[in-house]
């Protein structure tokens, strides 16, 4: 399957699991630092009938700067404590889906998709398999440290609306801050009179609320930046054609077949 430009790796994948057949799907990478040959152990353990997706969960990560693992601890250890649904650590695309989980996950509408929170999102009984994970086979990562920030962001405002209710209580701790004061000020002033005025800790009030109001109007803005995304309604990815040669999924504004999406495609063979 070829795409009409590069959506990113969350939308191709996407694309993949909405038009693929079959009773269970493997997503892999194709840097080949995930193991193909992990593959039968992971169709083994689901053949067993008590799951409907088996994970394959890094035991180690060989290639890695310690930035990148101290980063990627961090995440989510955040996403753990902030989101609705907690995201596994050490678990990337790699995974077994069969035809249940691959329908859920088709019935998930929104156009910001950090894949591995809608994987979790879905629950449904899973399993585990872990393997450790070998460094870049050839070639280097795409993901600059700025897209990984970005991801995360995506990742995190995706799943989880704490960042609205920190501000919310941000914003009642320092009013009442400067009511309490506020009153000191005033029985101060009653009780010794009125000294000199403090102008350097008015400006530093000042800008420190004013710090704190482009903050969280920034947070806001992020979360209005992704309902603009939503409401636009444009097509998740175009195809441009099949392996083969064949034609494309049929065009059109209607829901994509077996899933919500509207994958508009050219015609070229």
């Amino acid at each position: 399957m070829r795409l009409t430009r590069n959506f990113g790796k969350d939308l191709a994948l996407t694309c993949g699991l909405e038009l693929v057949e079959g009773d269970a799907v493997v997503p892999i990478d194709a840097d080949l630092q995930d193991p193909p040959e992990l593959i039968p152990a992971l169709v083994a353990r689901w053949r067993e009938g008590d799951v409907a997706l088996v994970d394959a969960v890094r035991r180690s990560r060989e290639g890695e700067g310690w930035f990148k693992r101290l980063s990627a601890h961090l995440f989510y250890r955040v996403m753990g404590r902030l989101a609705q649904v907690p995201v596994r650590a050490d678990l990337g695309d790699f995974r077994l889906l069969d035809r249940r989980a691959v329908e859920a996950f088709k019935r998930l509408p929104e156009r910001t998709r950090f894949v591995k929170g809608l994987f979790a999102w879905i629950g449904m009984p899973r399993a585990e398999v872990a393997y450790d994970r070998a460094p870049r086979a050839a070639g280097r990562t795409s993901w600059s440290y700025w897209r990984l920030w970005n991801f995360a962001l995506d990742g995190l405002l995706s799943h989880s609306s704490v960042p609205l209710r920190v501000w919310t209580y941000g914003g009642a701790a320092i009013a009442l801050a400067a009511l309490a004061f506020a009153l000191y000020r005033i029985v101060r002033t009653l009780v010794w009179g009125v000294d000199v005025p403090g102008y350097a800790s008015i400006m530093v009030a000042i800008l420190f609320i004013g710090g704190v109001q482009i903050l969280s109007i920034g947070v806001l803005g992020e979360y209005i930046g992704r309902i603009y995304e939503e409401v636009k309604r444009r097509p998740l990815y175009l195809v441009d054609e099949t392996a083969g040669g064949e034609a494309p999924p049929a065009s059109g504004d209607g829901p994509a077949p077996g899933g919500p999406h509207a994958p508009q495609t050219s015609t070229r063979r």
